[in-house]
């Protein structure tokens, strides 16, 4: 087919919906309350996408994505367009709340499985497929939304996850074992995208957008072919808009050629991830619009336009025509550097968030058609930016450089993980099955005001503290009087795990407004790591030495290991992630040998996203493995082996990173397991792990309380994997985003359930 849409020339993939001031988390969760009603929260949405819309139109793009917004997450959204939700959600008659019921579970049906999409700290839900799963099209959302952006005007181009992407994403429903893999029906699945199409050259789209990141991974083994397959038939239909298939996260290799030889229109690749050595060996291109990502959409750093002009002039003859984009989605990102007043000349400088990447991808665009003269004051800038990072001493501490050498030559490392086990038992004398939690408790609204009345001067440092102990000493109460084994203090002081420590540490700029969406309402302001790592002095010492002193039972330590601290933050591109990670690890190490001395027994260094960094190649995963090991352990080493060392990973497919959790050698591993039913037990015994482990009996992401039958269950699944010597009783995560209610009454029958299954 022949297709008569104009070339666009600048655009971005996609864009962050939860708003700049997070006003869609805001009004969600009003309505999940019953604070606000359905229009209430249509009309809170619809104003969002306005303002985003306007102000890309503003900046110069001449092709806007649409369709990137969502209540939840994007793939639900594809779920619902393709007919594929759940069947246990069938019987809820209005179409928004079986939305949500999908997504977070009630009281009667358990959510979809969340996990994180890609490299990414995003996390998608996992759609579910049965053998009776038919796919029917239900566009109402996409084209409701184009209708609202071309009243506004706006040069619409749909977005949708690519069916490719999609299946390969999904899986086979817990209750469909033998099932064939959801990738085994996309000639099915490409029919409902041949209607959707239909039906969108039907409403006058011109261009629409296909999102297929699988395709720069290994997770699909004949992914090239299957893509070839599905758009060949797509782009080959005689009634369609424009096909633009977009990739980012890593370099296309065998999918390049195979995405060139079907009849799409447009090709986009992530030459921030990639390069653009390997295009020009495929000659096909020059029928094709290239969109050439070369604008970082996932990470904060100011792109050299002096370099990415060179490159988007040496594609000019490897496609038809090239057009410039961000190389992802800039929903990984806050909105703008407006929203940060306190960044000090140099290091804003350096930076660029959502709108000044979109400023970039427009200032190239000019570049590149009308000749690098009209953006030569752009140019200057970004190469005086540039110069000033290169020679800033916060970049480069010798002592930080000089101690890491040190300890790694001296190879200090802790016993045997049976003599360990030994000299904590003496110490701990803990009971079979212990119970305990993972960290956080709820943030209340006491502890919300009391944060909030510290920023405005409202209050001082030491009422601020006072405060927090008080929540501390009702949260130590809480556990002692529910039987906990191991206490935690719940963590009132920190307003993340991450941003906690960036505030006290050497290298790290914590954002007042940089908000980018984790999961559904959940949101989180990454710190932005950019020179070299030291701790001025301990960060958690004080908060608890007072929760032990409250207590006779063990309470934990609690700190967030470096990979995790790499993970959700920016981190800096100047030097490779194992340099940066081993900064971080000796901070971390410094505050376990401080904590150790304060008398705490147990310490948890938490790596939730050991998986989340894992490459997307596999020819880079055995390297990426052993540097976050080596990390980990420069962080635990310090400490004797009487110390119990914990750690906790939750939310991720563990099956690639199996052996390297067991190479962490904690002492005891907390991992999520409630959602995937335990099976993640049996992945550890097959690496041959032996160190006790605490497999999460609930899912704390869904408000629902667990019955006590169902954690008993639970447990004693787990006890077919696990000898109780070395099983701990723990929900999945922390507790940070539940009610008090919610936590008390769950936690009341976690702790009946042990006891349950303890006696037999």
């Amino acid at each position: 087919m022949s297709t008569t849409a104009a070339p666009f020339t600048a655009t971005i993939l996609g864009s962050p919906r939860i708003g700049p001031n997070r006003e869609l988390k805001r009004a969600v969760e009003k309505y999940w309350s019953g604070r606000i009603d359905r229009a209430e929260l249509e009309s809170a949405a619809a104003a969002l996408r306005r303002d985003t819309w306007a102000s890309l139109v503003a900046a110069g793009l001449d092709s806007v994505p649409v369709n990137t917004f969502s209540y939840y997450d994007q793939m639900l959204d594809t779920a619902v367009l393709v007919g594929a939700l759940p069947t246990r959600v069938g019987g809820i008659t209005d179409d928004l709340d079986r939305y949500f019921a999908a997504a977070r579970g009630n009281d009667e049906i358990a959510p979809l499985e969340m996990t994180k999409w890609f490299d990414t700290n995003y996390h998608y839900l996992v759609p579910e497929f049965r053998p009776d799963t038919s796919f029917s099209l239900n566009p109402v959302k996409v084209l409701a939304e184009l209708e609202e952006a071309r009243a506004q005007g706006v040069p619409a181009r749909p977005v949708i996850i690519g069916p490719v992407t999609f299946l390969a994403l999904s899986k086979a429903a817990e209750d469909s074992v033998g099932a064939p893999s959801p990738i085994a029906r996309l000639d099915e699945l490409v029919e409902i995208y041949a209607e959707l199409l239909g039906v969108l050259v039907d409403h006058g789209v011109e261009w629409v957008q296909f999102d297929e990141p699988v395709l720069v991974t290994d997770m699909v083994d004949n992914a090239a072919e299957l893509a070839e397959r599905a758009y060949a038939r797509l782009g080959g239909l005689t009634k369609r808009p424009a096909i633009f298939v977009a990739t980012y996260f890593g370099e296309l290799t065998d999918a390049l050629p195979a995405l060139v030889r079907t009849p799409v229109e447009a090709i986009g690749v992530d030459l921030v991830a990639g390069s653009a050595a390997a295009l020009a060996a495929v000659p096909e291109l020059k029928d094709k619009l290239l969109v050439a990502g070369v604008v970082d959409g996932r990470n904060v750093w100011r792109t050299d336009l002096d370099r990415a002009l060179g490159t988007l002039d040496s594609l000019r003859g490897s496609a038809k025509a090239v057009a410039v984009s961000t190389s992802c989605s800039t929903l990984h990102v806050p909105y703008t550097l407006d929203a940060e007043p306190d960044i000090d000349a140099a290091l804003r400088s350096w930076l660029a968030f959502g709108l000044e990447k979109v400023t970039e991808v427009v200032a190239l665009a000019r570049g590149l058609g009308q000749g690098r003269d009209t953006i030569s004051a752009e140019i200057a800038a970004s190469n005086a930016a540039i110069a000033s990072r290169t020679s800033d001493p916060r970049l480069n501490n010798g002592q930080v450089r000089e101690r890491i050498s040190s300890i790694v030559a001296s190879g200090a490392k802790r016993g045997p993980a049976d003599q360990r086990r030994t000299a904590q038992q003496e110490r701990l004398k803990l009971p079979a099955l212990p119970t305990t939690t993972i960290g956080s408790y709820p943030q209340t609204s006491a502890i919300r005001i009391a944060r909030a009345d510290l920023r405005s001067g409202k209050i001082d440092a030491a009422e601020y503290n006072r405060r927090m102990k008080a929540e501390i000493a009702d949260v130590i109460a809480l556990q002692e009087q529910l039987g906990l084994d191991v206490l935690v203090h719940g963590e009132p002081e920190r307003n993340d795990m991450v941003q906690y420590f960036a505030e006290q540490l050497d290298g790290f700029f914590a954002t007042q407004n940089g908000w980018v969406q984790s999961y559904g309402s959940r949101c989180v302001r990454p710190p932005i790591l950019y020179g070299d790592v030291a701790r001025p002095e301990p960060m958690t010492v004080e908060w608890i030495i007072y929760a032990q002193s409250l207590t006779d039972k063990p309470v934990k330590g609690m700190l967030t290991g470096p990979v995790t601290i790499l993970a959700w933050s920016f981190v800096r591109d100047d030097q490779p992630l194992a340099d940066t990670a081993a900064q971080v690890a000796l901070a971390i190490r410094d505050e376990t040998v401080d904590l150790q001395s304060a008398g705490i027994a147990i310490i948890q260094v938490d790596e939730p996203a050991l998986r989340e960094l894992l490459p997307l190649r596999s020819k880079d995963k055995e390297d990426y493995l052993r540097w976050a090991v080596d990390a980990f352990r420069l962080s635990t080493s310090g400490v004797a082996d009487s110390t119990q060392i914990h750690t906790h990973l939750c939310y991720s497919e563990f099956g690639e990173v199996i052996g390297a959790i067991a190479d962490l050698d904690a002492d005891v591993t907390s991992i999520e397991a409630a959602r995937s039913h335990m099976e993640v037990l049996d992945d550890l015994n097959a690496a041959g792990f032996s160190n006790s482990v605490g497999p999460g009996v609930y899912d704390i992401h869904s408000p629902r309380v667990p019955g006590v039958e169902e954690i008993a269950t639970s447990l004693r699944e787990a006890l077919k994997a696990v000898p109780a010597e070395r099983l701990w009783v723990n929900p999945d995560c922390g507790l940070k985003t539940r009610t008090t209610d919610e936590v008390t009454e769950s936690l009341k029958h976690l702790v009946t359930a042990t006891a349950k299954v303890r006696a037999g």
